[in-house]
């Protein structure tokens, strides 16, 4: 079956807000916020405390020419606090990649961080790559959380089989920039034409 071409259109003017979490995969992350603000999409990344250790904050901001928001904190824009005016302002969420602490944060409502807590606060759109171990992807408590996440309408992109960053194969690879990519576009498109 061919690939259908991307329509990358979709994408233009479109506020998207890309979540990162403390995995290693983050590096593809920044592959993926390259192509969406080529492709003329707004971008606005949340990084957690955990994910800066992995990809600096001034790669996000180089490449979407915005803050990257981390503390909760820290002085919120105009006169919202930063986690509504980033939720409000999203017509789409992606958090790539999705640990096993971020998805259970999101299936159980714990908001201890600004991504979390954006997570809470969102009504837009929500994509989630996951990226872990394979064994803690098998855990009971992980699948226990992505069915409850699906029930409520998260859309969910992999994890993808293959060598992973511990050394093991296995399913656990955050979805390769490229098939995100598709997927949001599928998503917005989508909405776009309700």
């Amino acid at each position: 079956m061919a690939t259908p071409e991307l329509n990358l259109s979709t994408l233009k003017d479109r506020e998207i807000l890309v979540g990162v979490t403390g995995g290693i995969a983050a590096y593809k992350t920044a592959m993926l916020v390259s192509r969406l603000v080529q492709a003329g999409a707004a971008v606005s990344v949340v990084m957690t405390e955990h994910a800066t250790r992995f990809v600096g904050p001034l790669t996000f901001q180089t490449l979407t020419g915005r803050p990257v928001s981390i503390d909760p904190f820290a002085t919120p824009e105009v006169y919202q606090s930063d986690h509504i005016a980033l939720a409000e302002r999203a017509e789409l969420v992606v958090v790539a990649p999705a640990t096993a602490n971020a998805l259970a944060k999101l299936a159980h409502g714990i908001a201890d961080d600004l991504l979390s807590t954006v997570l809470l606060a969102t009504t837009a759109l929500l994509l989630v790559a996951p990226a872990m171990n394979v064994n803690m992807w098998n855990h009971p408590a992980v699948r226990a959380n992505v069915a409850l996440l699906e029930s409520r309408g998260v859309r969910l992109i992999g994890p993808e089989e293959g060598r992973l960053a511990c050394g093991t194969v296995g399913r656990g690879r955050m979805a390769e920039p490229e098939d995100i990519l598709k997927e949001i576009i599928v998503m917005l498109g989508s909405r776009a034409q309700a």
